[in-house]
């Protein structure tokens, strides 16, 4: 593999990708919004009680936050898929896997990103302890990869598949309930003054080999999906 030509590939992909979320920003901003009505809503439905909105932000901003990714995940490569480019993905003298990976980055960076971005002002409306959202945050910027990667994954295997959203929806539930308990372990231990790094460490462990795996997992479900 030629490493200047694999760099401008990824860097050629990365720039397409961006430029057709930026055409696309309304969709772009759908999973922001309804974060911040979910995040809205909720004080008007618990009541005025501060303490108790203080005890459940935490879990409630990741369960929200990771909802959120959901509806984007099952269009990943659904579009790639009807408008030919996964062919010349599949095409290019560049690994596949990292093509992959460079394309789960993009959709990551456009998609969640802007999530973790907003979580502070969302912590706010939900009465977040100050002393609890730095390890809010570093659990969502080790959780919200990890579910790209593995949505990424189970989105090129149901590509094209009928009702995908359901099917992808139903896999993927049993793989985000263990990041949600760790991350939301990390949140709870935080908020009690216990020591929080442990089940932040099996987060960067299963990030780690998440990028590791989920690249090379994702460029076979794609030519299963192409020769399908």
């Amino acid at each position: 593999m030629n490493a200047p030509n694999a760099g401008a590939a990824c860097r050629a992909l990365l720039r397409r990708e961006f430029t057709l979320a930026w055409r696309r920003r309304g969709e772009m901003l759908l999973p922001l919004l309804y974060a911040v009505i979910v995040a809205t809503l909720f004080p008007f439905a618990l009541g005025p009680d501060n303490a108790l909105l203080a005890r459940i932000s935490g879990g409630v901003l990741l369960v929200t936050v990771l909802l959120a990714m959901l509806p984007s995940l099952e269009s990943m490569f659904r579009g790639d898929l009807e408008d030919g480019s996964l062919e010349q993905l599949l095409l290019s003298p560049q690994p596949l896997p990292l093509l992959a990976l460079v394309r789960i980055l993009a959709h990551w960076s456009t998609t969640a990103l802007p999530l973790v971005v907003a979580t502070p002002l969302l912590a706010l409306l939900l009465r977040l302890p100050s002393n609890v959202l730095p390890v809010l945050l570093v659990a969502l910027l080790l959780a919200t990869p990890l579910l790209a990667l593995l949505g990424a994954t189970l989105s090129a295997l149901t590509a094209g598949a009928r009702r995908s959203a359901i099917l992808l929806s139903l896999m993927l539930l049993p793989l985000a309930v263990p990041v949600v308990i760790f991350a939301a372990g990390a949140v709870a231990a935080a908020q009690a003054g216990l020591p929080f790094l442990a089940p932040l460490s099996w987060l960067a462990a299963a990030l780690v080999l998440a990028l590791a795996l989920a690249p090379f997992a994702c460029a076979a479900a794609l030519r299963i999906a192409i020769e399908a």
